[in-house]
């Protein structure tokens, strides 16, 4: 998943959004096609049902396709939480923008007479999609328009062989990726698929994405280990252990 999702205090909604919009474009077309369908896409909505506007619109949905998620909301944490919901624990937020006006006060610097200059600023605040909040009401979860037939080509073997493998395994929104944080895989429903084959295609090579993060953790230990008892047995050499 190509989405940054922790970026620095200290960096601006403008600088982010733009950062995120080159990355996508810097990555270009992709060198394979994706062996499933998209799912509908509806503008971006608030929590009452009011639809955003200007760059949140275009950002929102990127955002959205990154991420796979199917559900047109968004909302604060607190907003989730007067909904008697909950943000699922490992969720990041991202971000949604707005224009706060002010004025100040100038001075000509020809002749030095003060009057009042109406500015404005971007600000940003954070939000998150309502397919990462549990206990929502139904609303904010739609149903698809998509006709949902499952695929040709299921195999017992095959499903038993995965259904083995110890994996937070979640079927949600057009996306498949693995997130090392949630320790989860993100996989497109199997209704979205032209076939079995290519489903179980990307679910394996998700699987090995948890792979190489165990080996790296494990290598990572491993290397720790080496260290300390290669310290003590300089110590013992020298006659220094005590």
């Amino acid at each position: 998943m190509a989405y940054r999702k922790r970026q620095g205090s200290g960096v601006s909604p403008a600088t982010r959004i733009t950062q995120e919009i080159i990355a996508r474009l810097e990555a270009g077309t992709k060198p394979w096609i994706k062996p499933w369908r998209g799912v509908p896409v509806s503008r971006p909505l608030r929590t009452c049902g009011i639809p955003y506007r200007g760059m949140n619109v275009f950002w929102l949905w990127m955002v959205a396709d990154m991420c796979g998620y199917a559900s047109p909301f968004w909302m604060t944490y607190n907003q989730a939480k007067s909904l008697g919901a909950q943000v699922r624990k490992g969720e990041k937020s991202t971000i949604a923008i707005f224009y706060k006006s002010y004025t100040k006060e100038v001075e000509a610097p020809d002749t030095g007479e003060k009057t009042d200059e109406a500015r404005r600023v971007l600000k940003a605040y954070p939000v998150f999609n309502a397919d990462q909040v549990e206990g929502l009401p139904e609303r904010f979860h739609p149903a698809a328009t998509l006709e949902l037939v499952e695929p040709e080509g299921r195999e017992a073997e095959l499903d038993a062989f995965f259904a083995a493998i110890p994996v937070n395994l979640r079927h949600q929104g057009s996306e498949a990726y693995y997130e090392p944080t949630a320790d989860r895989v993100t996989m497109p429903p199997t209704s979205l698929f032209s076939g079995f084959d290519h489903y179980y295609a990307t679910l394996a090579h998700e699987v090995c994405n948890i792979a190489s993060v165990l080996i790296s953790r494990t290598v990572d230990g491993l290397l720790t280990l080496v260290a300390r008892h290669h310290r003590r047995a300089c110590l013992a050499m020298s006659g220094r252990e005590s």
